[in-house]
């Protein structure tokens, strides 16, 4: 599961996802790739399962990329709490997603193949998500 190593601070804020994503918005790496279409946050857990559900269905064939990382801690107070006595515990990380930001790459497999597994991924994952080629977006901005 991802995770970082260490944070400056232990428990940050909620903050808010308005405006589209500026970075991370085009297909770098691969040729094909999955772009988040709403903003929203993506746990460890489901980065993972889309993983999987990708390299599974390409046979671990080619070569994916996973273009996020969840660095931000979300707390949680224990079940059955009274109110106040400060803010609970880290309990998870999530990726912070905003509209356009392209989540995964994949190189080294055909479209229709390339396509199905995205499929199977974005089923793993809590927005909808688009399917994207390297063309589409304009690829290798440098």
């Amino acid at each position: 599961m991802l995770l970082p190593k260490r944070v400056k601070h232990r428990k940050v804020q909620r903050g808010r996802m308005k405006g589209k994503a500026t970075r991370g918005n085009f297909v770098a790496y691969g040729d094909f790739g999955l772009s988040a279409e709403e903003p929203g946050w993506i746990t460890a857990n489901q980065i993972e399962a889309a993983r999987i559900a990708m390299t599974r269905h390409i046979k671990r064939g080619g070569k994916v990329w996973i273009k996020i990382f969840p660095d931000k801690p979300v707390t949680a107070k224990p079940a059955e709490t009274r109110m106040g006595s400060g803010k609970g515990s880290p309990e998870y990380w999530v990726a912070v997603v905003k509209p356009g930001r392209v989540l995964f790459e994949v190189a080294g497999v055909d479209k229709a193949l390339a396509q199905e597994a995205m499929r199977l991924a974005a089923t793993k994952l809590p927005l909808k998500c688009k399917f994207i080629t390297k063309e589409e977006t304009g690829g290798d901005q440098a």
